[in-house]
């Protein structure tokens, strides 16, 4: 344990703990960024009549003013999936998390808060500049936690961590824990983390990172976009004085969607499943759309396969499965070429179904851009060990970094686009037939 030089921790974001500043007792479980627990509370607030006022408040001032601060509030609707919300939800329904922040006793931390504080015993107490721009309470145009949303949902200023560089020392573990004390000295998000990990260091490179979700993160350099059309600002991460900006899209249920085919049979072995998809010319017709999780905009929406026939087969449903994942990617590429007013460069992708090398042509196909894959295929924990070797001077600058990478597979577009129109075109009819279930 006295070798390692330092400790990186990458943590997936906007799940959360709120604690006793004094005991260090929690109030609850964590709560995932799934949890549904906000919804008649998200339902009320989209339905007010004060939210209405609020965006024509600053409709207004962005008008006025042109600045981009003023154009995310301008359209602001809340979701379950902000963290925001569900932490309205806690000081409205736990009462001794609600008491403990009347009397400044409350702490808020999201994963990476509270492993740095159980790791230090209770000494350390922040977070970082990439995790908390993922909880949607963090102004990242100001870079502080946002008063007035806080004073609009009624939750405390005073339960707030301090917010650190991504690259930084913490702090050490404490000797107990592990033998030695360990200096920790990165704290970052998983996205944010696999974004560093995949080098994507300038200006227009992108990472596309297709696990259990699907992100597509852009490099926005010193640039901060407004959040719009389903695209989000966030911090990538701040080393001394260089603040990095992201743009990102979302999707769900990529992996999920896999490993569901896999549990009902569809397939033994998830290394099959391009085959599969390739042992047939098409999927005859066959659609999947996606909806295993709650969607921002319809919160009926459902999972669905359309145009089964009798002659439908499993390697049919495998393969619309896949080609749903390839033209969802389409769908936010389309979306970030036209938003972000800056050239793409290098797309390099990761993750478990990136190892899919159907999704991963498909996709390469319909964006008409080649795509790298690394070899390592856990680009967060890469992440969160480049920045904690930065910080502790294992590594002194970021080229030294760029020579580290290992590049598995280059896919290099072999279709026109035109080729998948049909199939494309009857996917998209799909996901209508599908919306509010």
């Amino acid at each position: 344990m006295r070798q390692i030089a330092g400790l990186g921790i990458s943590t997936q974001r906007a799940t959360f703990i709120t604690w006793h500043k004094r005991t260090g007792k929690p109030f609850h479980n964590f709560i995932s960024w799934q949890d549904l627990r906000s919804a008649e509370l998200v339902n009320s607030w989209n339905k007010s009549l004060l939210l209405k006022v609020i965006h024509v408040i600053f409709t207004v001032l962005h008008f006025l003013t042109g600045n981009d601060r003023y154009l995310a509030p301008s359209f602001l609707t809340f979701s379950t999936q902000q963290t925001s919300m569900k932490l309205s939800w806690v000081f409205k329904n736990i009462h001794e998390a609600e008491e403990a922040a009347k009397k400044n006793n409350c702490c808020f931390g999201t994963v990476d808060t509270w492993l740095l504080y159980r790791l230090t015993k209770g000494s350390v107490y922040a977070t970082d500049y990439s995790n908390a721009s993922a909880t949607g309470i963090f102004e990242p145009f100001t870079k502080c936690w946002n008063p007035t949303l806080c004073n609009l949902l009624s939750i405390p200023m005073s339960i707030y961590p301090s917010v650190k560089d991504t690259s930084f020392n913490f702090g050490s573990a404490d000797s107990e824990i592990f033998g030695a004390p360990i200096p920790i000295m990165a704290m970052v998000a998983d996205q944010q983390s696999a974004m560093f990990g995949e080098c994507c260091f300038h200006p227009g490179d992108v990472k596309l990172t297709m696990g259990t979700g699907g992100f597509w993160n852009v490099n926005t350099g010193g640039h901060l976009f407004a959040s719009q059309s389903g695209l989000y600002p966030l911090i990538g991460w701040k080393i001394g004085e260089e603040v990095v900006y992201l743009t990102e899209g979302c999707m769900s249920d990529i992996g999920t969607a896999i490993k569901w085919a896999q549990d009902i049979n569809l397939f033994t072995n998830v290394d099959e499943t391009a085959k599969m998809a390739r042992s047939i010319v098409d999927s005859q017709g066959v659609c999947f759309v996606p909806g295993f999780k709650v969607s921002v905009n319809d919160p009926d929406l459902c999972a669905s396969f359309m145009g089964l026939k009798p002659s439908t087969t499993r390697n049919h449903l495998v393969r619309a499965i896949l080609e749903s994942i390839a033209f969802r990617n389409k769908q936010l590429y389309d979306i970030i070429v036209k938003k972000v007013r800056i050239p793409l460069q290098t797309i390099r992708a990761d993750g478990g179904v990136s190892n899919n090398s159907f999704v991963m042509q498909m996709t390469s196909d319909l964006i008409n851009k080649k795509i790298e894959k690394p070899a390592n295929a856990d680009m967060s924990s890469l992440g969160a060990a480049f920045l904690a070797g930065l910080a502790s001077g294992f590594w002194t600058d970021k080229e030294q970094l760029k020579k580290l990478r290992r590049i598995e597979a280059v896919f290099e577009p072999k279709k026109d686009l035109e080729e998948y129109r049909p199939a494309m075109d009857t996917w998209l009819q799909a996901t209508k037939h599908s919306l509010h279930w």
